[in-house]
Parts: C-alpha cells; structure tokens; sequence
C-alpha cells in the first residue's frame, strides 16, 4: 500500500516538474507576459454576450442538423456582431426567423405538456390516463 502511494506521489510530483519546464520553456519563447497580450474573444464568447432567452438552443439544434453550414453561419454573425450591425440581444425567435431566412429550416424537439393539479403531464399521458 505505502508503495503504491510512494508511485503516486513520485508520478504527480514528476508530472508537476513537466508542467513547470513546459512553463518556463513556453516564457523564454514568448517573453511578453500573458496580461500584456491583448485577449481577441472567440466568437463564443462574442455570441454569449449577444444571445438570449432559448438563442444557444435554436444555435445548438442548427449546428447539430447542418454541421457543415453552420461555421459560415456563424462567421456571419460575429461579423454582423463586430461591424455593429447586430446590436441587440438575439432571443430564440429572431435567430430562428434568421435562420428560416436565409433557408435554414431548422426543426426543434417540441414536448406538448399539460398542467392537472398543479403537476405537468405529457399528452400522451394525459390520453392513455383517459382510454384506462
């Protein structure tokens, strides 16, 4: 047991010695520190802080359903984002209409749910708790 935790420790302190090489061999490379360095957003990023309300769902089912359309699509956004031709929040219903526009019908799972005494029931059960 204690030599098993003896190879625990001497494979972590080891990987711990690789890390701080790799560091100090990654600063004499590139000698200007990391705060200095102007961070340029990824276009998650610029697209999180416009997005809202369901947008990452219709954005997600889209990316799922036309993956090799979607990087375009989503160049375009961050450029309309940056030039400042998109300046409000882009909700679910507005990146849907974009996307029917420009003719990308992009379909989203839909559950039909039904309040009975204060619990929510699909309306499949709803309908076999009605035929039983």
């Amino acid at each position: 047991m204690d030599e098993e935790l003896e190879r625990i420790k001497q494979r972590r302190l080891e990987e711990m010695r690789r890390q701080i090489m790799l560091k100090q061999l990654k600063e004499k490379q590139d000698p200007e520190p990391e705060e200095t360095k102007k961070k340029e957003p990824t276009n998650q990023e610029i697209l999180d802080k416009h997005f809202g309300d369901r947008a990452w769902e219709v954005y997600n089912a889209a990316a799922y359903q036309y993956p090799q359309v979607m990087p375009q699509v989503e160049q375009i956004l961050v450029e309309g984002i940056k030039t400042g031709k998109i300046r409000d929040v882009i909700d679910g219903a507005a990146l849907m209409g974009f996307f029917r526009a420009i003719g990308i019908p992009v379909r989203l799972q839909t559950k039909i749910r039904i309040s009975e005494k204060g619990e929510l029931k699909t309306l499949e059960q709803k309908m076999k708790e009605e035929q039983g």
